[in-house]
């Protein structure tokens, strides 16, 4: 029995006693896979809504050889109600854990419309078929993009919100859609998760980041560029204050992100129980440190043994200098922590993508 074989059968043998089945819309995406493995160690039962937009279906074989069984799964867009609805129907859903959506921030700024009309409209469509159902239980996957440019480092959740794109400014409109849902309807348990920039595979190497066309994020341009997919890797500005001019980043293992979103559904669980008025959590999920990006190259390339070039080009718009969590929050309400540091990232993202170098075929 190999060790991942060994990791299925301890998976299956964990049970849990409220209503099991967890609704993850964008559960093919590359967060939304690992979080369905963490969920599935959890002793949950996901069931996967994706248009496959930015994945791919391969996906799923992947997961059930980690986790030993493969989720059900459904081709849809969220803005579908009605083949939404039937998936609500079918299973008997518990809580909700939404990924769906669009997310680079430079072609949001190119393309503002198509963000909202997906971001928002799908969101809307997804409470809507919700509500209907009777299922109140949600956990948002936002972005810490919706701080912008802070005035204060490390970010707390308590920070204003400036969104400096539409990708972010999305983000935040959703937010705000799920506040007054709360303010209508107090039965609602929510949790919102502004998360930082997800790095890193899952340790098996079966999973990792794959995105479609050219990466719009920095560390799977650093893997393919190490693979030789790509000759170099674009460095959006230099002149940013900061200790090389690079931009800050608190850069998280997409373990722990997963794991983060998994203690959320405990939390959730924890409050349908009590019974009692809740509002909306927002927790920031972060490492509480940042790294440039030529801290992120210098690191993948001494963990890889691959020179990894570069140059240096203008600035993106929407971009900002620093971006780092403060961590607090996560820690006092949901008991989590992130576990795995910066080696352990670039490792395992080098682990999936030489094991990898197409992606999921």
């Amino acid at each position: 029995m190999d060790k991942y074989s060994k990791m299925s059968k301890s998976i299956k043998s964990k049970k849990i006693s409220s209503n099991s089945t967890i609704l993850v819309t964008g559960g093919t995406g590359y967060i939304g896979s690992h979080t369905i493995v963490s969920l599935i160690a959890a002793g949950y039962d996901p069931v996967i809504v994706d248009n496959l937009s930015n994945s791919k279906v391969s996906v799923l074989k992947r997961i059930a050889k980690i986790a030993g069984k493969k989720p059900p799964f459904y081709k849809i867009d969220i803005r579908n109600q009605k083949a939404l609805d039937g998936v609500f129907q079918k299973h008997r859903i518990s809580s909700v854990i939404h990924f769906a959506g669009l997310k680079a921030v430079g072609e949001s700024v190119a393309c503002p419309i198509n963000y909202y009309e997906n971001n928002i409209g799908g969101s809307l469509s997804l409470f809507s078929v919700m509500a209907d159902r009777g299922v109140k239980n949600i956990i948002f996957s936002s972005s810490a993009s919706i701080y912008g440019e802070p005035s204060v480092i490390p970010i707390k959740e308590g920070t204003m919100p400036a969104p400096t794109n539409p990708y972010a400014r999305s983000k935040l409109i959703i937010e705000q859609i799920l506040q007054d849902i709360y303010i209508g309807d107090p039965v609602w348990r929510m949790v919102i998760l502004r998360y930082f920039n997800p790095v890193g595979a899952h340790e098996s190497g079966l999973m990792g980041e794959d995105p479609q066309g050219i990466p719009n994020n920095l560390m799977p341009y650093i893997t393919q560029v190490a693979v030789g997919r790509r000759k170099r890797i674009n460095v959006f500005g230099d002149d940013y204050p900061t200790s090389d001019g690079t931009g800050v980043r608190d850069y998280i293992h997409v373990m722990d992100l997963a794991e983060g979103h998994t203690a959320a559904l405990k939390k959730i669980v924890k409050m349908t129980l009590i019974k009692s008025k809740q509002k909306p959590l927002i927790v920031n999920l972060g490492t509480g440190r940042g790294y440039t990006v030529k801290e992120m190259i210098q690191t993948f390339a001494e963990i890889s043994g691959k020179k990894i070039p570069y140059r240096i080009t203008k600035r993106r718009p929407g971009d900002i200098a620093t971006c780092y969590a403060d961590t607090a929050m996560a820690q006092k309400i949901l008991g989590w922590k992130a576990q795995r540091n910066l080696s352990d990232m670039c490792a395992d993202a080098w682990r999936w993508q030489s094991q990898n170098p197409k992606g999921y075929v």
